[in-house]
């Protein structure tokens, strides 16, 4: 009887932990990220200037030019969502394209690979 109530209590307390769980579930990730046309084309807007400034100091990574064409295509196929997805990713290789840059202004050759 007593291992009765104790697994009773034990499958009681699992539903209530999933019951709980599932109510505070947040919004899938998809609908969250779908967006516009106006908001993926403000995205694209923003990746392509942050394009534009690593370019300025030669920092332009290879892909940032075909993650924005591929973009640029999915919001004429009304894809917002991986227009989105592909706008944000542009922007940030941009960032990180002018960052590198930047740093390694500076970098001079170690002496022992000097010819």
């Amino acid at each position: 009887m007593m291992q009765k109530q104790i697994f009773a209590r034990v499958i009681f307390a699992s539903a209530l932990l999933a019951l709980v769980g599932c109510a505070t579930a947040s919004a899938p990730k998809g609908d969250m990220a779908a967006g516009t046309a106006a908001e993926a084309k403000a995205a694209i807007a923003a990746a392509d200037k942050a394009r534009k400034k690593a370019a300025g100091v030669e920092g332009e990574w290879r892909d940032i030019g075909k993650m924005l064409k591929k973009a640029k295509k999915a919001v004429e196929k009304g894809d917002y969502a991986k227009a989105m997805k592909l706008a944000k990713k542009a922007k940030r290789q941009g960032e990180l394209g002018y960052q590198q840059a930047v740093s390694q202004k500076e970098l001079k050759m170690p002496s022992y690979l000097k010819y």
